[in-house]
């Protein structure tokens, strides 16, 4: 069923009342997608333990749902937590960079890695995909928790970089699709070269299903790679 206009705006006012850490606590993998979930009527307003109390208060001026404690199986009320890395186990593996939903962890390769503080919204979400354990969470507002603990100029920094890190990796992902398709175009036109099929005739059939695939990429590509491009020069 489609979403009618009222949800949607319903969805973005949601959205707006978030905390914006995007640490996908409630189940959803973003703020964004866990206001669409109740705007449409897909999720409980108490699944967003960053909120905290006062988190649930907001939803329930804009939803005008009856008040629920904070859901237990998305985690508890708290200060707002800092991520913390012990640069002397770092061994530079990029797990948590690449995980980082507002980008603020910054190092390279077998490279010391460090957290940008101002930037943390204490997600978590570093903590499981380092392989060595080298990052704890401190907490930075106690005994601030919820909204107490952060503020709108955080959350709306926070949602800034979020945006300007999907942009990022949507651009990755494109240079890395064109660099794919750049070396499949190269093998097919010197096929023969880069196989071990001698059959002329298995030959052909292995050239035409490369070359339909190359078409079905640059089909795919081709509905949004200008305005796509645009906005990722936007990218900080």
């Amino acid at each position: 069923m489609a979403a009618s206009s009222g949800q949607t705006r319903l969805a973005a006012r949601i959205e707006d009342a978030l905390p914006q850490t995007q640490c996908t606590r409630c189940g959803y993998p973003d703020c964004r997608g866990y206001a669409e979930a109740i705007a449409f009527d897909h999720a409980e307003i108490n699944r967003c333990p960053p909120g905290g109390r006062q988190g649930i208060d907001r939803l329930v001026a804009l939803t005008q749902r009856p008040p629920q404690p904070l859901n237990p199986e998305c985690g508890v009320e708290g200060p707002r937590r800092l991520a913390v890395i012990d640069e002397q186990w770092c061994i530079g593996c990029t797990l948590c960079i690449k995980v980082c939903p507002v980008d603020c962890i910054v190092g390279a390769a077998k490279r010391m890695h460090t957290v940008i503080d101002s930037l943390c919204t204490g997600c978590e979400l570093c903590v499981p995909v380092c392989p060595v354990d080298c990052i704890a969470m401190i907490d930075a507002t106690a005994p601030a928790t919820g909204w107490r603990a952060w503020s709108p100029a955080l959350a709306s920094q926070a949602r800034t970089r979020y945006d300007q890190h999907k942009l990022r990796l949507a651009r990755e992902q494109r240079e890395h699709d064109l660099e794919m398709a750049k070396r499949a175009a190269q093998k097919l036109a010197d096929l023969e070269q880069h196989s071990q099929i001698t059959d002329p005739a298995a030959l052909e059939r292995k050239r035409a299903v490369v070359a339909a695939a190359l078409a079905r990429a640059r089909s795919a590509r081709a509905p949004t790679g200008a305005s796509d491009d645009s906005q990722a020069n936007g990218d900080t």
